[in-house]
């Protein structure tokens, strides 16, 4: 990181430069960070008022308090090895912060004698929760299904002829295709680390129905799953086949509904925007499935790496590449099939349901 150009992070709307600070013997995973806010001179009433629009700063007897809601998992980085993070903000803040005990589900108190230092210390905090969220690994992903019966089944032949006509080619093996019960489009990645969370996330969901009716009328889109196409500009070296999915009519509501999701989710602050539009894309192939003689993925569990080329979670050195250029050639404009959607989804990356797909947390049907 740049010391002239440290990294700017947004947290409701308000802009904090991260500083990083150099110290010995700290582990990568719990390093520590320092925070602060770029904006007006801090006077005490801004201070005051930083918070208060989210948070509840009380007066008690003995002076001020706040209580905020952090999952387990991150209470390790605001505590830092051997407490360093914790005493160093409480230090500069001269606030007291209590953390429950690891594991256990509860809430971060800070305390302290004036106000302007409670919500000093909340916004430390906050920043450092958000900042150490940004590192996890999502865990819940929203969806448009393609594993219709009919799908299914043109995946399935797909499968079947390009094992017949094209495994000669380096890197074509049966172990790199998709589960025909996992088939299904992206909109978006979701890290919820608690059941607080999923719930929060589910509720915004059942927000966005009337946003996918004002697209939909309440209708189902009729969808073609036709041609595939591949992610990178080498087609004689690439790691992912997706097919290619649209509306029937030739509208952009698919696109339109995937975007208004996206946007939804990121202004509630639980989802983080990659790009200007969602890229919808149902995965056929992944190099990421690549299984070796003992039937484990190259990378571990097959379970990891089963939902999304878009993880990004490891390097590119780690993947074995394919020759798709024969699979291109011939079948290039194959027709998986067509199906109704009237289903967005709210799943969760590792588990599954009954049918093979992905054990769904929340969903609207619009149809």
């Amino acid at each position: 990181m740049e010391i002239l150009r440290p990294t700017l992070i947004n947290i409701k709307g308000r802009i904090y430069r991260k500083n990083f600070i150099q110290e010995d013997n700290i582990d990568d995973e719990e390093e520590d960070n320092d925070f602060s806010y770029v904006g007006p001179p801090e006077s005490e009433d801004f201070a005051e008022d930083e918070t208060c629009d989210t948070h509840v700063i009380e007066q008690t007897e003995k002076g001020f308090r706040c209580a905020i809601d952090v999952p387990s998992v991150l209470y390790k980085y605001i505590i830092g090895k051997k407490g360093e993070t914790r005493k160093r903000l409480e230090s500069d803040t001269k606030t007291s912060i209590s953390i429950p005990k690891q594991g256990v589900e509860g809430q971060i108190v800070i305390t302290g004698f004036h106000k302007a230092a409670v919500s000093s210390a909340l916004t430390r905090v906050e920043v450092l929760v958000d900042g150490f969220r940004k590192k996890q690994p999502f865990t819940h992903f929203l969806s448009f299904p393609l594993n219709h019966p009919k799908i299914q089944e043109g995946f399935l032949k797909f499968q079947e002829e390009v094992l017949q006509r094209c495994s000669q080619d380096r890197g074509v093996e049966e172990s790199i295709f998709q589960n025909p019960a996992k088939l299904h489009l992206t909109i978006g990645t979701l890290v919820l680390l608690n059941d607080t969370e999923v719930r929060k996330a589910c509720e915004h969901l059942q927000e966005c129905d009337n946003i996918i009716r004002d697209i939909t009328e309440g209708k189902p889109l009729q969808l073609e799953v036709k041609g595939i196409e591949y992610m990178n500009d080498d087609p004689a070296a690439v790691d992912v086949l997706y097919a290619k999915v649209g509306v029937r009519d030739g509208s952009n509501r698919l696109q339109a509904m995937a975007d208004r999701l996206v946007e939804h989710f990121v202004c509630a602050g639980l989802m983080v925007r990659e790009w200007d539009r969602v890229k919808l894309h149902g995965t056929v192939i992944n190099t990421r499935f690549r299984k070796d003689h003992t039937g484990r993925t190259r990378q571990g569990q097959v379970e990891r790496h089963c939902l999304s080329e878009d993880a990004g979670r490891l390097g590119a050195g780690e993947r074995e590449a394919f020759d798709a250029r024969n699979i291109l050639k011939r079948f290039g404009a194959h027709p998986f099939g067509e199906f109704e959607l009237n289903t967005v989804l709210l799943s969760q990356r590792y588990s599954t349901d009954c049918t093979g797909y992905y054990a769904s947390a929340g969903s609207i049907n619009f149809s």
